[in-house]
């Protein structure tokens, strides 16, 4: 993996140590093939430890404190709202709570065994507590309530008390039901008089019945989990406590991650998702086989898979994960579906499995008329790479395609949107920003005890010399930061959105722990995730917990809740180093009073002035926990919440007057498309009524110049080290 090989370049001392490990770890043979089996356990645990404890940007030390820390996750983790455990397991566990560090060295399960076992046990005793306390109607006069902080909630300290809370917390959900179903009545008889609405014990026991149904699923859901699956919750448990974005993934985990940074995988191209004991089709990605082959549906229940003309597997009750398993495979291998239609019928569906693009993933673009001028809106809502293939997709091409395409079609303008983009390919971001200035510096790496790296762009060529917003949002992490703080410490573009964005500044490896051993028949051990090295902006200061500050502040709904890497307890700390030699764009000349001007803008603009106290009034609500199960205050309650949201509904009723459309090459696909036509229509609808690209194409008017000519440049793409952020 290209991933590993950059990672040994520039890790070679530690690499070399890991390989000197790895001659006494290829000794170790494996003979069991158990699902379950404590030696696989204690060997991925040793393997976990020694990894991140020699490859470790900053490794903790594993002592009193890092136990501490593995013991508060990882119950939380297994028990989140408090309705399993009780007070007198966690005062058995707690006797743990200073050993776990030991037990790791030590590679000792008894505590993990315990837990899990006592899990087991608790959640079968609540399955059927639900199920005793939906077998009847609830009285909804009793005067009582219920807290929804459960951090700060106690164990309960008995089943009487376990039981309560059960039925409190159901209580809620079919209260909140119940009287949305009976407003619902109510308008449907205002608008039929002749209408007979529903009696109260009738949406009464709708709502038992419905929730059920959903606790029924969840437990049908945690049941498909398996021993394994528990203890990936207790090795992230461990590895977490390094710092939060270093990961163990499970083999399952580990092949959804690379699709999920490539876009792409082998197999049919449907989305599953699990409905009782069958697996249903949820939907048909676009382009994919069984997309091209119109005999699969959303809806469809799979009851049988067969691999060619090998006798079919009965997949029925079977866990989604293995149904997947069998269902994925080579391109240009054969499966056939025995589904379920929706009008009841049995057929048997031979598909042809192929590469399949998940369209979701990749950048895409949209046209717009404004005041006479045309501007260019891209999307990425990743920095995706396919790590196997060097030719294949990667973000730095898809977007440099995307801007030679807006340039020939006239654009005066682009908005590049990173909202909520989570990063992916550090070097993708090089090819990025390099296509929006001459040549220099776009990033500093550094990893522990060795002098900085810098990755520069080295292409005189630019693509786009034109006015340039970078859309972010509080959600937009690690190499959305980096293209967004290499822009604005060159001052090649305005940062518009939230006060500041995610604040994660490191970089993650991911490492196969199957090269370690040999001669194993325990199976896939699975990949770490670990971080070994730190970046920093081009002024020589970190993104980590800071984020990157936007130039122009937008009210933002969220601004006040507390979701960023700054919040997260073991957070790699902030720092700086020495800033690399770089030359300032100096085009814009406009630049400092675009900035004032939409600030001016947005201060007197009544719609942001309302999502601004929106946010604090969200931020208010959030602290608010308690609710009463009594109907008749809890409607009284609920009124006063929905009067008062009423005020703040033309923040979604809001809709600009601006028509955004396709290029004219997807505007041929999607007429082949119905589903892709219907996604960019949503798409363009969504945009026409967000506030904030409003806004960021202003910018790109108060940004016009006529010392900015555009120049009919190839697209060429720039290459350098391959580091995954």
């Amino acid at each position: 993996m290209n991933t590993i090989l950059n990672f040994m370049k520039r890790n070679y001392k530690i690499i070399l140590v890991v390989v000197l490990m790895s001659v006494t770890l290829f000794a170790f043979k494996m003979n069991s093939t158990k699902a379950n089996d404590p030696e696989k356990d204690k060997l991925l645990l040793e393997l976990l430890t020694f990894v991140i404890e020699k490859g470790h940007y900053s490794p903790a030390t594993i002592d009193d404190a890092f136990s501490k820390g593995i013991y508060k996750d990882y119950i939380d983790a297994l028990d989140p709202s408090k309705r399993f455990f009780l007070q007198a397991d966690i005062d058995e566990f707690s006797k743990f709570e200073l050993q776990l560090d030991d037990q790791l060295l030590n590679k000792d399960l008894s505590f993990f065994s315990l837990t899990y076992d006592r899990l087991m046990k608790r959640m079968d005793e609540s399955a059927k507590i639900y199920k005793e306390i939906l077998s009847k109607p609830f009285d909804y006069t009793v005067d009582e309530s219920f807290n929804i902080d459960y951090e700060k909630a106690p164990y309960p300290k008995n089943l009487a008390e376990l039981k309560d809370r059960w039925r409190k917390q159901i209580k809620l959900t079919t209260l909140s039901s119940l009287t949305d179903k009976q407003k619902l009545e109510e308008d449907k008889k205002k608008n039929d008089p002749k209408y007979e609405a529903k009696s109260f014990e009738a949406l009464e026991k709708e709502t038992r019945e419905s929730s059920a149904k959903s606790l029924d699923e969840y437990f049908g859901f945690i049941k498909d989990l398996n021993r394994n699956d528990w203890f990936s919750v207790y090795v992230n448990s461990i590895t977490a406590r390094f710092d939060p974005h270093t990961n163990y993934f499970a083999p399952e985990e580990k092949e959804r991650f690379d699709v999920s940074i490539s876009g792409k995988l082998e197999g049919i191209g449907a989305r599953l998702q699990k409905k009782n004991d069958f697996t249903e089709i949820t939907e048909l990605i676009s382009g994919g086989p069984a997309w091209r082959g119109k005999l699969l549906e959303a809806g469809d229940l799979i009851m049988k898979v067969a691999q060619g003309k090998s006798e079919a597997v009965e997949v029925v009750g079977m866990r989604l994960d293995d149904v997947v398993k069998k269902i994925k495979g080579p391109k240009g291998s054969e499966v056939r579906l025995t589904v379920k239609k929706v009008d009841g019928t049995i057929k048997v569906i031979p598909i042809i499995r192929d590469i399949v693009e998940i369209e979701e993933t990749y950048a895409k673009s949209s046209v717009v008329n404004k005041d006479g001028l045309k501007y260019g809106v891209i999307y990425l809502p990743k920095f995706y790479i396919d790590f196997e293939n060097k030719d294949g997709r990667d973000a730095g091409k898809d977007i440099a395609i995307e801007v030679d395409r807006l340039k020939k079609a006239g654009v005066d303008g682009i908005v590049l949107d990173v909202r909520d983009d989570g990063g992916g390919s550090l070097s993708t971001v090089v090819d990025i920003a390099g296509l929006f200035i001459e040549q220099g510096p776009i990033v500093q790496i550094k990893s522990a005890g060795r002098r900085k790296e810098v990755l520069y762009d080295r292409d005189k060529k630019i693509e786009w010399d034109g006015p340039l917003v970078i859309m972010v949002n509080s959600f937009s992490a690690s190499a959305s930061e980096i293209l967004a703080a290499a822009i604005q410490d060159y001052k090649r573009g305005i940062i518009i959105g939230s006060k500041q964005t995610y604040g994660k500044g490191t970089v993650q490896n991911v490492i196969d722990l199957n090269q370690f051993v040999r001669s194993s028949s325990a199976g896939d051990l699975g990949a770490v995730k670990t971080t070994t090295q730190k970046f920093y902006r081009i002024n020589g200061g970190s993104t980590q917990l800071e984020g990157v500050r936007s130039d122009i502040v937008m009210p933002d709904r969220y601004a006040y809740l507390k979701m960023g890497e700054r919040d997260i307890s073991n957070a790699m700390p902030w720092d700086k180093i020495d800033k690399a030699e770089y030359t300032e764009w100096n085009k814009n000349a406009n630049f400092n009073q675009a900035i004032a001007n939409s600030k001016s803008r947005i201060s007197g603009n009544p719609q942001f002035q309302l999502i601004e106290e929106n946010a604090k009034w969200i931020d208010s609500r959030s602290k608010e926990n308690v609710y009463n199960l009594n109907i008749d205050k809890f409607k009284t309650a609920q009124t006063e919440i929905e009067e008062k949201a009423k005020k703040y509904k033309p923040i979604f009723d809001y809709k600009n007057t601006l028509i955004f459309t396709s290029l004219p090459y997807e505007t041929d696909v999607m007429n082949n498309d119905a589903t892709l036509k219907e996604k960019r229509e949503r798409w363009h609808e969504a945009l026409a009524k967000d506030i904030y690209v409003e806004e960021a194409l202003n910018v790109l008017d108060d940004l016009q110049s006529k010392t900015i000519t555009k120049k009919a440049i190839p697209v060429t793409i720039k290459k350098e080290k391959l580091v995954k952020s």
